[in-house]
């Protein structure tokens, strides 16, 4: 018989969106949902959301690994998806105690690069054209978004990327800070979604601030500063309808 084991905890602490270069860390696992899902109390590991995948990671305890594949997001709760099943008495023995956690760190990293050239590419989309993200999606190798673009001349896709390199360049600082979410709202050039798909019965708002360029909400995470990026190359385009453009990007170089 599956038995399913839960602490009274009401939320995970999510270190990723406090310090994006946080590798390893401790947590109390106080959910066990069923043979390969957890709940932490804290978690470095990021789970999928806003076009981020999730991270990859490894949580051991007393010398027994359980890789985590997968991480998902329950409204205040982070579920990590396991490598291999947990044994009932393993269960018994799991719940409540500290384990150590790792992030896969190649793939975060990659992670965090793509994400910080999308947030240059859509600054540059919206300062010049006007344009918002209609979606998008962060892979390992390459990353893309949607604009509401009438147009995408090569003329415009060149300035684009050239204009993309140049902030790399820079090296800006990109950093992280907090806003009340009536305040955040009034300020319509922080989000660049619809308002409508913004995340709801949050009482604050993270904003990533790309100094002296661009500041977006955002949940993700990002390098420390933009040379980390490496040199970006838009990659593919596609027409996905009326006001519907797709641009694909690729980092060809960096850190």
């Amino acid at each position: 018989m599956e038995i399913s084991v839960i602490l009274m905890v009401e939320m995970t602490e999510m270190l990723y969106l406090y310090d994006h270069y946080l590798k390893e860390f401790d947590g109390v696992i106080v959910e066990i949902l069923d043979e390969k899902s957890i709940v932490l109390d804290r978690t470095a590991i990021y789970p999928r959301g806003g076009g981020q995948p999730s991270d990859r990671g490894l949580i051991s305890y007393q010398g027994n690994d359980f890789g985590v594949v997968e991480s998902s997001k329950d409204h205040d709760r982070v579920i990590h998806i396991l490598s291999r099943p947990i044994s009932d008495r393993e269960k018994s023995l799991l719940i409540g105690k500290q384990v150590h956690g790792s992030v896969d760190w190649d793939l975060r990293y990659k992670h965090m690069r793509h994400h910080t050239a999308l947030h240059i590419l859509s600054g540059i989309v919206y300062q010049k054209f006007g344009s918002r993200i209609t979606g998008g999606q962060i892979y390992a190798d390459r990353a893309r978004l949607d604009f509401t673009l009438d147009d995408m001349s090569k003329e415009r896709l060149n300035t684009i990327e050239l204009e993309m390199n140049k902030v790399v360049s820079d090296n800006r600082n990109v950093k992280t800070f907090w806003l009340g979410t009536e305040e955040a709202l009034e300020k319509k050039d922080l989000y660049r979604l619809s308002a409508d798909l913004l995340p709801k019965g949050l009482e604050k708002l993270r904003i990533v601030d790309i100094e002296g360029f661009d500041a977006q909400l955002d949940g993700g995470t990002h390098v420390a500063r933009t040379g980390e990026v490496g040199t970006v190359k838009i990659s593919r385009t596609e027409n996905k309808g009326k006001d519907n453009k797709r641009i694909e990007i690729v980092l060809t170089s960096g850190a």
